[in-house]
């Protein structure tokens, strides 16, 4: 391990909303170039910033400019506090709940970052400086040029431990070459349990409308259940809380989920979170397991950060001065399964780097049998956790296959 002497910065409160805002401003413009909205889809904005977040505290010149642009500025100089701040935040979340006399409730959420170096690699001492102070994290050494797939094998491994075994193999065996000297990888991990438990019993299986008009029978969770809700045209929503009430689920249905998607930006999710009014009301909620594979370089490139892919432009100088580094790969993978109980999600990202109030509440109904956005997210800083849709909740895709 080469780290620095540096104490991890200090989370501000207010650094940690603005830094959430800018995630969730990076990871709308992601998913909307990533997903289809004929099939289900799950992505973890805060892991994929975190992780290029790790990248960008070594970029300069054009590199840096074009990754701030993409990513909203968020793990900027001036921000990168901010990132900091977030991840400390979101953290702290994990917690134990006493639900009765002698029954614990547990919240778990564990996000860490590893960086794996090429040993032997000269690095700046500033970078490692960064990494030690904002992101907790110092360099674990490696040997991808005499054994590239022991060294895979040595990345995976962490990543199924710190994802409790969802994400076992992040980076297949193309991932990983004797070209390789970096990978920045970011994981997060997520149990919780509702704040107020669907009943196994009231399962039932009724209909969902596919986008093409198709039915497909799945199981529905009934429950009478207090919640957030929020309406519009042709939209309503609603907020499960999880246990504690620092976490929470919006489910946020629309007539239409294309034509939705295709007009949300931060600013308008931003303003129907917000509006959600404390009420009760019945709701059914399809069980469903999502889990989702991208090789993010392409769409990365798209939105305006190419030049860091670039062998022969990449400047990414501020991690070493040896090596000509550029991004080769960035993969995401994650899943998250919904059942009664509450909610279990993992994701991970690897960056990999080679050298070349008041009143009475009114009663409503929200009954999601059709296309869904799911967005999972922290309440006091509003970062978005784990975003998604689901289309067809009978496609049980991960690893718990959605029980």
């Amino acid at each position: 391990m080469l780290s620095a002497d540096r104490p991890r910065l200090e989370a501000s409160a207010n650094a940690a909303v603005a830094a959430a805002g800018r995630v969730n401003a990076f990871g709308l413009d992601l998913f909307g170039r990533l997903v289809s909205t004929t099939e289900n889809a799950v992505l973890s904005p805060a892991s994929i910033a975190l992780a290029l977040g790790m990248a960008r505290a070594g970029a300069n010149g054009a590199t840096a400019t074009e990754m701030d642009a993409v990513l909203h500025d968020v793990a900027s100089p001036a921000n990168a506090a901010g990132l900091n701040a977030l991840e400390q935040a979101l953290t702290s979340r994990t917690a134990s709940y006493q639900l009765d006399v002698g029954v614990d409730g547990q919240v778990t959420l564990r996000i860490a970052s590893a960086p794996f170096a090429q040993r032997g690699m000269p690095i700046e001492q500033a970078y490692l400086d960064a990494l030690a102070s904002l992101y907790g994290a110092g360099l674990r050494l490696v040997d991808y040029r005499s054994d590239p797939n022991g060294s895979r094998e040595l990345i995976n491994g962490w990543v199924d431990e710190q994802t409790e075994h969802r994400i076992p193999e992040l980076l297949d065996s193309s991932a990983v070459s004797p070209q390789t000297l970096l990978t920045l990888v970011n994981a997060v991990y997520l149990k919780a349990p509702w704040q107020e438990p669907f009943e196994k019993g009231m399962t039932q299986d009724g209909a969902f409308t596919r986008p093409d008009g198709s039915t497909v029978s799945v199981p529905f969770m009934h429950g009478h259940v207090g919640i957030g809700y929020a309406a519009g045209d042709g939209w309503q929503a609603a907020d499960l809380p999880y246990l504690g009430g620092t976490l929470a689920m919006s489910l946020i249905l629309p007539d239409d989920l294309a034509s939705f998607e295709a007009n949300l930006d931060a600013a308008e999710l931003d303003r129907i979170l917000t509006s959600m009014e404390s009420t009760v009301g019945n709701v059914s909620v399809p069980k469903f397991g999502i889990e989702t594979r991208a090789d993010l370089g392409s769409l990365l490139t798209a939105l305006g950060m190419s030049t860091a892919f670039d062998p022969a432009a990449a400047d990414f100088s501020g991690i070493t001065a040896d090596q000509a580094l550029f991004v080769s790969r960035v993969i995401h993978q994650a899943n998250i399964d919904v059942d009664e109980a509450g909610t279990t999600a993992a994701a991970a990202t690897a960056v990999g780097m080679g050298g070349a109030g008041p009143g009475t509440p009114k009663f409503v109904e929200v009954n999601l049998d059709h296309p869904f956005l799911f967005v999972l997210r922290d309440v006091p800083t509003g970062a978005v956790l784990f975003l998604g849709h689901v289309v067809d909740p009978s496609d049980l895709s991960s690893p718990g296959g959605g029980q």
